[in-house]
């Protein structure tokens, strides 16, 4: 008899314990369909620009029709730049890039908004995050390096290798946050 009970008690405390352990299972990622997997400014000397890329990595399977809409905030002041981009099921990630961007802050954090709407044009999520920039917008230069797919030298820079040019304008950062 004391055998029979010592199972029915070890079975008794798995059984609890496996309860509890499903109890503590993470719950907070039911219903979301995608999560940040990168994002980064990207400052691309040669062209002379920096742009916001952010990448997202579907949680499941992705649907029809779906959209991701992008609100990064202008690191210039002003309005949000707004991107749009379709989702394509069969790919493993969406990734959004801004346009060009001007008066980058090393240090400062940027806001970015993002909503997944359904085919219907109903939002499915929401996701809320910042993005930090290691460097400032003045280390790039003041002209593409480069001006055509063959990697032509700008000839706007000859005895300016850097790409720096004496007295050129710089981007209006005065409404810059």
């Amino acid at each position: 008899m004391p055998r029979r009970l010592s199972r029915s008690i070890i079975l008794g405390v798995a059984l609890v314990a496996a309860i509890a352990l499903g109890a503590c299972r993470d719950t907070g990622g039911e219903g979301k369909l995608f999560e940040v997997s990168g994002k980064i400014f990207v400052f691309n000397y040669r062209l002379a620009r920096a742009t916001y890329v952010v990448t997202l990595r579907p949680l499941r399977p992705m649907g029809e029709g779906q959209v991701v809409v992008a609100s990064f905030q202008n690191p210039a002041g002003g309005d949000p730049i707004v991107v749009e981009q379709k989702v394509w099921p069969k790919l493993d990630k969406v990734s959004l890039e801004s346009p060009a961007l001007t008066c980058i802050v090393k240090n400062k954090p940027y806001a970015i908004a993002i909503s997944i709407k359904g085919a219907d044009g109903a939002v499915l999520q929401t996701i809320d995050t910042t993005l930090m920039s290691t460097e400032d917008q003045s280390i790039l230069p003041d002209r593409p390096l480069v001006i055509d797919q063959l990697y032509t030298a700008n000839p706007d820079l000859v005895g300016h290798p850097d790409g720096k040019l004496p007295g050129e304008p710089k981007p209006d950062c005065s409404k810059a946050g």
